[in-house]
């Protein structure tokens, strides 16, 4: 490989991590607008998602859309919202499961699918980029 061809490698592969990291910057948690919920804290939305609680501020049952495990916006929510790896997160609901105290959240494959199953649930609840975010959802928490 010439030094130009990998100089141009090199460079192609930090803007895409730069663009990346940006990205992964605007995450927000999602609900219906029909929730009467304005604010959530990291607190509540990570007892939503590690299986701690089932409701909702205000106690409405809540149902919780994970993305899929593995993609940049599931590590980032549990890194920053949870303090959990993927590995604590997935041994975490296997323990739940398997001693039969509750079932993971719902997986969808994409930020879109997330968005739209909460717009259509009253007691969905997910997190998104916020550049996917539209009317149908409502923002009550943002993630740095």
């Amino acid at each position: 490989m010439t030094r130009n061809a990998l100089i141009t490698r090199s460079l192609l592969a930090l803007l895409i991590a730069l663009f990346t990291q940006a990205a992964w910057a605007e995450m927000v948690i999602i609900v219906n607008p029909k929730n009467p919920i304005a604010t959530m804290s990291q607190e509540q939305v990570s007892a939503l998602f590690l299986g701690k609680s089932n409701t909702l501020p205000g106690g409405a049952a809540a149902a919780p859309v994970d993305q899929v495990e593995g993609a940049p916006l599931y590590e980032e929510f549990y890194a920053k919202v949870a303090g959990k790896t993927s590995s604590q997160v997935k041994a975490a609901w296997s323990r739940l499961t398997f001693s039969g105290k509750g079932t993971p959240p719902k997986t969808m494959s994409s930020s879109v699918e997330v968005r739209k199953f909460v717009a259509g649930n009253p007691d969905g609840i997910g997190y998104i980029e916020k550049s996917a975010a539209d009317s149908s959802v409502k923002i009550v928490l943002t993630v740095n």
